[in-house]
């Protein structure tokens, strides 16, 4: 029986739910931008994970199945970045710089130039069996399969928020319309 397993670490797109880290990030950053006034809840921002964009995992399952001998993979980018990373280059992609001050559950993330919270922490999110440091080794992979993932971080974390940003839009736009025709 031909069988591959694929170990697939962090795999995130647009279509991820809004319940992971990434997509609630890049979620609250165009609602921000947008004029929400509420700041973004995190939790453990020292937590590290080994993201990449679904597509390019995707690619590497039909990898998989294309070679003649069945067998196990490991599909990462093997960089590692926290949370804390994720949500300050999201910021940087609508145009803020995020400074990071206090420390544990204290800390917070603010705009540099206005001084406005962006980013606060809340223990009520925090996982009591996280695993604080997720890295995979994709080298099996790329060297049997020649796969490797073609998305950057900043690629990734850009093509999330500019989907948010247009469903954004479309629901103001619907919303207006709902609003003119009462």
């Amino acid at each position: 029986m031909y069988v591959s397993n694929g170990i697939l670490f962090s795999h995130e797109s647009p279509t991820r739910g809004e319940d992971f880290v990434t997509r609630k990030i890049t979620r609250a950053v165009a609602e921000i931008e947008a004029g929400r006034s509420k700041p973004l809840s995190l939790g453990n921002l020292e937590s590290v994970r080994d993201w990449g964009h679904a597509r390019d995992y995707v690619e590497g399952m039909w990898m998989m199945l294309q070679v003649d001998r069945s067998d196990d993979y490991v599909l990462a980018t093997g960089t590692a970045k926290t949370v804390r990373e994720f949500a300050t280059r999201a910021f940087a992609h609508i145009g803020k710089t995020v400074s990071w001050v206090g420390d544990g559950r204290e800390e917070r993330g603010i705009e540099h130039k206005s001084g406005k919270t962006l980013v606060v922490v809340d223990q009520a999110l925090f996982r009591p069996k996280e695993v604080n440091y997720l890295l995979g080794d994709a080298s099996k992979a790329k060297r049997i399969l020649g796969w490797t993932p073609n998305t950057y971080f900043d690629d990734l974390i850009s093509e999330m928020i500019n989907v948010d940003r247009a469903l954004i839009r479309s629901a103001s736009s619907q919303m207006s319309w709902v609003e003119a025709a009462e």
